[in-house]
């Protein structure tokens, strides 16, 4: 199985020129994007609400949450973001991919724009 590793940058949405780029492992299977706390801290985003996940082994955890702005290329996004903390994984997860109107081409292991429908 192939990993994707990319890099992105990560902004706050209320000041959206100051960016942190971030090595993010694209995980399509994952709802949220998840960046160190320290490097939120950082950019000033402030977290809005905790929530609790249940992990591949079944075990429970609760992180913050809040919302950041995403770049890659032209692309940008505006997604919630789960703060990071010592031992989690940098993660890219299906509502940035969408927010960025991008999805994970699995064969080439690389991002495509996603065909934008109105509807």
């Amino acid at each position: 199985m192939g990993l994707t590793v990319l890099e992105l940058e990560v902004g706050n949405p209320s000041n959206p020129k100051v960016t942190e780029k971030v090595e993010f492992l694209i995980d399509s299977g994952a709802i949220y994007s998840v960046v160190p706390e320290p490097i939120l801290k950082k950019l000033k985003i402030k977290a809005i609400t905790k929530q609790e996940f249940r992990l591949a082994d079944g075990s429970k955890i609760v992180r913050k949450k809040g919302g950041a702005l995403f770049k890659y290329k032209e692309q940008i996004g505006v997604a919630d973001v789960i703060f990071g903390e010592k031992g989690d994984s940098q993660l890219l997860g299906a509502f940035t991919l969408e927010a960025l109107g991008l999805a994970l081409d699995p064969i080439r292991r690389e991002l495509k724009p996603l065909p934008m429908l109105l509807a």
